[in-house]
């Protein structure tokens, strides 16, 4: 995987705002009235620090990384030899701070949180953008996110080199099994969606290929295709000729993503991208 275009990851990336509001939300569940511990140290004290990734990865977070710091000591000097979106070596310096030594060790587990978590999404997914190398498929998300971070997870899958699905209920319409059922079946539920919502994209989702021969013949935008066989998949791909765009849920995995992509569908779609994630490993130490 190369880096991402630089410009695609700034339009994903949620404004300075939002970014600040994810550090209060932190500082105020960490920090609360004051850091009990920092009171230990001279107010005056300046320090620098390094920080260390201890395992391969997607690098992720800086902004937020950023902003941690820069709400206890606004004249921090951050200097990063790396940028959201680069691969990252283990044992590599990626990060050196110099700033109120109060600052750096009150604001470092939050710092270290947002980069940890958004770096461990990003690097998921490119994982999985690199099995499906060379293929026309992408990589989508979906809202199984960390509550109260999902643009933040969104824009983490977006420097792995992955694609943004819907960003949550209001900006598309996803007919789901329910949402069928409850409107009387597929050609049904789409004459509402229609006329409820005319402007939205509509995705349906099908669970037989009889099922998306209704999807395409009543005017779906794209069809979700939920757990599908292998034989399924290329019966799918055959039947819509390239009429609407096929995704693929259920049953995503590492190992099962190649032979997915292969049967010449558009999207995959998983929620491994940001709620199967494990915090990648980094370390913040102070030299006085």
């Amino acid at each position: 995987m190369t880096r991402p275009d630089p410009h695609h990851l700034a339009d994903a990336l949620p404004p300075a705002s939002e970014i600040l509001a994810d550090v209060e939300r932190a500082f105020a569940e960490d920090v609360g009235p004051g850091d009990a511990t920092a009171d230990l140290l001279d107010p005056h004290a300046t320090a620098t620090a390094v920080l260390t990734c201890r395992e391969d990865a997607v690098l992720c977070g800086a902004s937020w990384f950023d902003a941690c710091f820069r709400r206890l000591d606004p004249d921090v000097r951050i200097e990063w030899g790396a940028h959201d979106g680069d691969r990252i070596a283990a044992g590599a310096a990626i990060c050196r701070l110099a700033g109120k030594a109060r600052a750096l060790v009150t604001a470092e587990r939050s710092a270290l949180n947002f980069l940890q978590l958004l770096s461990a999404t990003a690097t998921v997914t490119s994982r999985y953008v690199d099995a499906i190398a060379g293929t026309r498929t992408r990589v989508l998300d979906t809202r199984k996110t960390i509550p109260g971070l999902r643009r933040a997870q969104k824009y983490a899958v977006r420097c792995g080199g992955g694609t943004n699905h819907r960003i949550g209920l209001f900006d598309a319409m996803m007919l789901k099994e329910n949402h069928i059922i409850a409107a009387g079946g597929i050609p049904a539920a789409i004459r509402i969606a229609r006329a409820t919502h005319p402007s939205l994209p509509l995705i349906v989702e099908v669970e037989t290929l009889d099922e998306l021969a209704q999807a395409v013949e009543s005017g779906a935008d794209r069809a979700l295709l939920d757990n599908f066989t292998p034989g399924m998949l290329a019966q799918a791909v055959t039947f819509t000729a390239g009429r609407i765009p096929l995704e693929v849920s259920g049953n995503v995995e590492i190992d099962t993503i190649r032979a997915i992509a292969e049967t010449g569908v558009d999207f995959i779609s998983s929620g491994a991208l940001t709620k199967h994630v494990r915090a990648i490993d980094l370390s913040l130490r102070l030299d006085m």
